[in-house]
This record gives C-alpha cells, structure tokens and sequence, in this order.
C-alpha cells in the first residue's frame, strides 16, 4: 500500500503515518457506480451536486448495504475492512463509510437535517425521533436498490430507537446556540465554557453533547463568513447543509491552549497526531477525533522548535511576546473557542469545480497549498473584520506589533475566517503540514500585500 508521509521538516506521531487505499476506494466506487446506474432518483441527484453544489455524492455518503451477490466479509476484510459490534464493516484508518450486509443494494445519504432534504427532495415518513441520535427515511426503491437518508446526532450505529434525552439534548442545543462568548477576561471565558462543556456531558452522551455544541459553532463561524453563507445557500438549495463537512479548526494563545484540549476532551474527543512542520514555521497543531459524532478538529497554536516533541497540548505553553501568525490572529480577534469563532470550516468538495463555481460568483479562491492526487486544499478568501482598537491598543503595549502595523489595522482590519475547499481520494484521513505551513505563512496578518495577493 501507499504511504502518505510527512517530510524529514515534519514531526507527526508514528502511530499516525496514514496509508492510502486505492483497491478499496475503486471497490467502493464501483459499487456506488453500480447503485447510480439502477436508481434514477439517484442519479438525478448527483448530477446536481455536481452542477449546484459542486461536491461529489460519493462525500454525501453516510453508509453503504451489499446484498450477497456483490460484497463478502472477507472481500471487506481484504480491503481493510474491519467488522464492528454493532455488524458495520469500517476502516478507522480511512475516511471511508461504514459498510453493512444486507438484502439489497443500498446507498444512506447524510444530510445535516434530514426533515429539510425531505422538504426539498421528497420522500417517505421519517423513523426516529425529532432530534434522536439516529433519523432514517427512504427516498426512492427502484429496480432492486433502495436511496436512503439518515441524520445523526452523536451517534454512530444504525438502530433507530426511543430518544430519551431529548429534551436535553434541545436544551444543549439551545444553551450552545445562545453561549456568552464575551468576558472580562479569556481566563473567565474559558473556564465559564468548560463549566458549560461539562454540565452538557452531565445529561447527555459524550457524542450528542459534542453534535449539538458544533452545530452552533458552524452557525456562529456561518454569520461573519460570506463564503461559508453562499456555499451553504447552494447545499441547502438540495436540502443538504453542512453533511460534508471534514473538519473545524480552532485557533488559539499559547497561554490559553491547553485549557482548550481539556475542554474538547471534556466532551468525549481523543488526541490524534501532533504536527510541528519545521524550526521556522512557528507553528504546531492537536488534531482530535471523537468516536461517537465523528467529528474531527484541528486545534493550531504558535510553537517553538523546543516544544516540538512534547505533548504540547497537555503540558502548558508559556506566552511569548513575540507572535506568529496563530497568535496574532487571536489577539487581533480572540480566541476561536470564545469571540473570534472557527478559523475555518473545511468541507469536502469537487477542488477543482467550487475554485470554478465562486469564481463565478466574485469569490476567489487563493492558490492550492496541498495538490495531490489524494489531498487537495486550498483556503477561500477571508473577509476582513474590523478590529477593536483596544486590542490593538494591548497588542502594541506588549510589543507584538508595531506602531505602523497598528495603524494599519486600525484602518483597514485584518483578515478573518475561511471556508477551505478540500478534496480526499483513496481513503487518505491526514493532513500535509509542511504545506500547511505555507499557507499558515502566507495569511499571517502583518502580510497585508502578500496575502491580498496571494
């Protein structure tokens, strides 16, 4: 197999080292192939999220059902698949869907709001119930395939049941919703969202908590990115939200960036690897993955090399009057976990189709920092945010910027979030952070003519 590998600059833990699987991916993709071929219904659809969305149904996939004549378990278990308790065969190295053993050739969408997609593409009675774990509906049966949808909320099985907590989980949506983000201090607003973080995991599931606390963070993030407002008014046009979304990242003081980690694993999440791409990029990264929602986020930081092979998530980051670009980015708008919100929302897409399909709709997007037949990134541009003259006020005070630099800010603002175009072929789950770097570099906001231009 293929072997997807940082650069000697690099560090990223060994356990971590993510493998392709392309026999896999063409068995997954003949099959959804096959599917298209036998459902109309289907069919219609993916050529409109190609032509209205510019994503790919494969990405919409929640879960795939083989009858007998074209999947085994051992074909799964030759391609890396595993069986799980609950009887779904998975590869938790891949981004690949679950898979299951059924009667008939079956394709589970994932929207972000299953009554939504039905409103706009039709469909039979819903199963479950409102705001459970695990919504299902059937669209369409035809000629011995069957177009389901289903909507998940912190759950990762495929039995629909009672919902006893959901009552609390409204209540959890509504208090993420609705959080005070603004403090005195970041010290009081992190310990006020940890407290919050836990009295949720305090009347829910661990993953139902995580669902609801980052649907209100896509909202929030959703308000001050015109990008992110535009690509989801197309996806909902199909009734489809937010269902492709890869990844959240957050940004984060050195000070303040441990709390954060306790804060995310408070709700369930478990560290994956660490990044540190080089002595001169300045930065580092936590990515964490959470069992039951599946969420995955991307948690930056500014590091120094010496760091670099700690656990620099757990064990406390000293400030620095000296910022890099994550830094500065947070004291020009605060910390992503309280006022500033994501630093971007990165969705799975066709790459080369939405860089196509913004353009056309005034949107640019900046040049590709990861271009590989199983990665493609790129961030669309960020609107600029206006910035509050009293943190430019503490940023000079502290030596973190100059007097021009200031001035500059204070004029014409600083760069905000983005919505990042991402495309993933052959199962591959990881990140290119030396590439990374190049981006993280090229969008610090001292680079006012650069980034603009970039």
């Amino acid at each position: 197999m293929a072997m997807a590998k940082p650069s000697g600059r690099g560090f990223m833990r060994d356990q971590f080292d993510w493998r392709l699987y392309p026999a896999a991916e063409r068995f997954l993709e003949n099959q959804v192939a096959g599917f298209l071929r036998g459902n109309r219904t289907a069919r219609v659809l993916a050529d409109r999220m190609a032509a209205e969305t510019s994503t790919r149904f494969f990405d919409w996939i929640d879960h795939l059902v083989l009858p007998p004549a074209t999947g085994s378990a051992r074909q799964l278990e030759r391609l890396g698949f595993v069986e799980r308790a609950d009887g779904a065969f998975h590869n938790p190295d891949t981004i690949f869907f679950p898979v299951l053993l059924g009667d008939r050739l079956e394709v589970a969408l994932k929207p972000e709001e299953l009554a939504h997609f039905l409103q706009v593409q039709g469909g039979g009675e819903i199963e479950g119930e409102l705001l459970g774990p695990y919504r299902r509906a059937v669209l369409a049966e035809e000629r011995g395939t069957r177009l389901t949808a289903v909507e998940r909320r912190g759950y990762a099985g495929f039995q629909v049941g009672k919902a006893a907590d959901s009552r609390a989980y409204q209540d959890a949506l509504q208090a993420c919703l609705c959080r005070r983000r603004f403090f005195p201090t970041d010290a009081e607003g992190m310990r006020a969202t940890l407290a919050l973080v836990k009295r949720l995991v305090s009347d829910l599931e661990p993953g139902r908590a995580a669902d609801a606390f980052f649907r209100a963070e896509r909202l929030y993030w959703e308000r001050r990115n015109p990008a992110g407002q535009l690509q989801r008014a197309r996806q909902d046009r199909l009734g489809l939200g937010w269902g492709n979304h890869d990844h959240h990242t957050y940004r984060s003081s050195r000070e303040h960036f441990s709390s954060l980690i306790h804060l995310f694993e408070a709700m369930g999440y478990r560290c994956r690897e660490q990044f540190h791409a080089g002595e001169q990029a300045g930065w580092g990264a936590q990515i964490l993955e959470h069992p039951g929602c599946g969420i995955v986020l991307f948690a930056d930081v500014d590091l120094d090399v010496q760091k670099k092979d700690q656990d620099f998530a757990h064990r406390g980051l000293q400030p620095h009057r000296q910022l890099g670009t994550v830094g500065l980015w947070v004291g020009l708008h605060g910390e992503s976990i309280l006022q500033a919100g994501m630093h971007h929302l990165e969705a799975r897409f066709a790459f080369d189709a939405l860089r196509e399909d913004l353009s056309k709709a005034g949107i640019t997007t900046l040049p590709a920092f990861s271009q590989f037949g199983f990665l493609k990134q790129a961030f669309v541009q960020s609107p600029t945010w206006p910035v509050d003259p009293r943190r430019l006020a503490a940023l000079f005070r502290a030596g973190s910027i100059t007097s021009e630099q200031r001035r500059q800010f204070l004029k014409l603002g600083a760069r905000g979030s983005h919505l990042e175009n991402l495309q993933r072929r052959q199962g591959f789950k990881g990140f290119n952070q030396d590439s990374v770097s190049a981006i993280i570099k090229a969008t610090d906001p001292r680079n006012l003519q650069g980034y603009r231009h970039a």
